[in-house]
């Protein structure tokens, strides 16, 4: 799928962030966008944003985590478009806190979303992909976190090894119909995720509030562009890469849990730098 022109797309949390400087670079590419996101002023940004390079766009509120939302929506782009050529699972929430002070009610919301959000997505739209039986691509935004753990993000990074995990078995699942499954593991990347976080910290030296403004500098300072995010999702597309690292932390993290186990070990047991 090196040529992306025309191309359906479905991106999910496309109103902000990672997903909306996605739909930007599809847009370059003068792909066909459908957007997903439940935050219509973010959604009407991001068209905006995409309308006059795109070959065509079209928004709809859609929370990921209602799957019979997922499989109506999937069932009105189908009929019009026929099945869609590539599948972002992007949509997602930051979760932080020990894993003691962590509800039931933030594991039930983030797995939500993060992992059964992705596998919604999937439900809904691979299986008018693969009956075309002309091949497609899909991408699962999962984190650093889903390979290099931290003490501070149990819930968090248990839903994105989880993401990690399916999408492994996807890949291998579909090969055969031609369907290529990626997954992005973006690092820190400056983004609205962090202030829109769930922060559930507690016995802590910072207060949770205090905790969310530090960890928001920390991102504003390392001010890794969203952008980046996108080309690499380009990038996984075109050349089928499988698990792809985006910024320098991350692919750091991913050798070192790789070739170093020990020092990981050592890194992940260390307290955030906030």
């Amino acid at each position: 799928m090196k040529n992306l022109k025309a191309k359906v797309i479905v991106i999910t949390g496309a109103g902000s962030g990672i997903g909306q400087q996605t739909a930007v670079a599809f847009a370059e590419e003068k792909a066909k966008l459908i957007l997903l996101d439940i935050n219509q002023r973010g959604l009407d940004q991001t068209v905006e944003m995409v309308r006059s390079d795109a070959q065509s766009v079209e928004a709809h509120l859609c929370d990921v985590s209602d799957f019979m939302a997922m499989q109506s929506l999937a069932d009105e782009v189908n009929s019009r478009h026929g099945a869609v050529d590539v599948l972002i699972n992007n949509a997602g929430i930051g979760t932080a806190g020990r894993f003691l002070d962590a509800t039931l009610d933030t594991w039930k919301k983030t797995i939500d979303i993060n992992l059964m959000g992705v596998v919604h997505g999937c439900k809904a739209f691979l299986p008018a992909m693969v009956e075309r039986q002309q091949g497609g691509a899909v991408v699962n935004i999962a984190s650093m976190a889903g390979y290099f753990a931290s003490k501070e993000m149990p819930v968090y990074s248990a839903s994105k090894f989880a993401v990690l995990g399916f999408s492994a078995c996807l890949r291998a699942d579909l090969r055969e119909q031609h369907i290529f499954v990626s997954t992005i593991c973006p690092g820190i990347i400056n983004t609205p995720i962090v202030a829109n976080s769930i922060l559930e910290i507690k016995n802590s030296r910072h207060s949770a509030e205090a905790f969310r403004k530090k960890a928001v500098g920390l991102y504003e300072k390392r001010n890794y562009p969203p952008d980046r995010v996108a080309r690499a999702i380009i990038k996984a597309v075109k050349k089928r890469r499988g698990i792809l690292p985006v910024s320098p932390e991350a692919w750091i993290a991913y050798y070192l849990t790789r070739f170093f186990p020990g020092v990981a070990a050592w890194a992940e047991r260390q307290d955030p730098p906030l």
